[in-house]
This record gives C-alpha cells, sequence and structure tokens, in this order.
C-alpha cells in the first residue's frame, strides 16, 4: 500500500476521533435524558395503572353503550386506553364488522405509539458500542507510534482516551438497553390489556343487541 494511501487513511481516522467522542457525549446525554422520563413515566403512568382487568370486564357484560362509557371513563386505565376504547364504544351504530375493524386499526395505533417510545434506546443500544469501539481504536495508532518512539506521555494520553470512550460507549448501550426491556415489558402489558377491554365492549355490545332482539320477540309473540 502506497505511503499516500496510508497517510489518507490516518488523517481520515484521525478526523473521527473529536466526532466520535462528540458523539458518545451526545448518546451519555440521551440516555440520562431516557432514564429520567423512565422514572416519571412510572410514576405518572405505570403506578397509577391500578385497574384488575378479569374485573372490569365482568362489570361491563350486558351493558349498553352508556353504561359501558361510564365504566371505562370511571376505571383505572390509563388515559390513552379510555380514549380508545371510548371511541369504539361511541361508534356502537356502526356495524359489528365495522366495530371490529376500528378496534383493529386503535390497538394498531397504540401499538405504533410504544414502538416509537422505545426506537430512540433501541437505536442508543445497538450504535453506542460502535462509537465506543472506534473512540478506542482511533487513537491507539498514535499510541503505538509514541510506543515506538518511546514516548510514554503520548502513549498514555492515547489510552486513557481509548479506554474512556469504550466505558462510554457500553455503559450507554447496557443503560439503554435496560430501558428499552423495561418499557417493552409494560407496553407489551398495555397493548395485551387494551386488545382485552375491547374485545369485551364488541361483546358486550352484541350481548345487548341479542337480549333486545329476545325481548322484542317475546313481546311479539304476546300479541
Amino acid at each position: 500500500m502506497s505511503t499516500a494511501v496510508k497517510d489518507m487513511l490516518r488523517a481520515i481516522a484521525s478526523g473521527l476521533q473529536i466526532p466520535t467522542i462528540i458523539i458518545l457525549l451526545l448518546l451519555i446525554a440521551l440516555t440520562v435524558v431516557l432514564l429520567g422520563s423512565l422514572v416519571v413515566e412510572y410514576f405518572t403512568e405505570r403506578k397509577q395503572l391500578q385497574q384488575s382487568i378479569p374485573e372490569l370486564i365482568d362489570a361491563m357484560q350486558g351493558k349498553d353503550s352508556r353504561e359501558l362509557a361510564a365504566i371505562i371513563e370511571n376505571s383505572g386505565l390509563l388515559q390513552r386506553q379510555k380514549d380508545a376504547v371510548q371511541e369504539v364504544v361511541k361508534r356502537d351504530s356502526l356495524p359489528m364488522d365495522t366495530r371490529v375493524a376500528l378496534a383493529k386499526k386503535l390497538l394498531l395505533d397504540e401499538e405504533k405509539h410504544y414502538v416509537g417510545r422505545v426506537r430512540v434506546s433501541d437505536l442508543i443500544s445497538k450504535i453506542a458500542p460502535m462509537f465506543g469501539l472506534m473512540g478506542t481504536l482511533i487513537p491507539l495508532a498514535p499510541g503505538l507510534i509514541a510506543l515506538g518512539q518511546g514516548d510514554t506521555k503520548t502513549l498514555s494520553d492515547s489510552l486513557l482516551i481509548a479506554f474512556d470512550t469504550t466505558v462510554a460507549g457500553l455503559v450507554s448501550a447496557a443503560v439503554a438497553l435496560f430501558i428499552s426491556s423495561v418499557r417493552k415489558s409494560w407496553y407489551a402489558g398495555y397493548s395485551s390489556s387494551l386488545e382485552a377491554v375491547m374485545e369485551a365492549v364488541l361483546d358486550a355490545k352484541e350481548k345487548v343487541t341479542v337480549k333486545v332482539r329476545r325481548a322484542g320477540g317475546a313481546s311479539d309473540e304476546s300479541r
């Protein structure tokens, strides 16, 4: 390999050192923000979710739309869950197939919302080790050159940068992975609970319709 090519690669690698360190610092700051938002979410949402889904489903059986709306509004569901279920309850005049399609659409929207909330932490958990590795390898070249020249000061500085960037990348990735894991666990529970309540709403409407039809048939027979 010619000297010009080697010098070009060395220049590119050296030029990436400062941007790599800046990106790692930004990733650390963003990870701290995400960790803070996780704590806030726990106290503002997760801790407020105190609704037994089986008990809620039992309470909804055989109720009409007005009663269902009141039960949902007074339940311990999250506000986002209440809003989604109320959309299905309010559309009680639509055909059953249409209401089922609406429920599926609302469930999909909720899943997209939750995926969006973990997208950043997922990204950090993947790219932080890469930038940590870049920050490790880039200063090693001048460090090895300094070692050959007996310059222990430059060597120690290069090794310190290498170790610091490695730790920064791994810590950011580990914390981001923890945040993603916790949130995915929470959101999976939210989605399954919302799906169960949606099914109960649709089932309650169907039972009410059957009951009304039977009552109408009985009155016709009595005449």
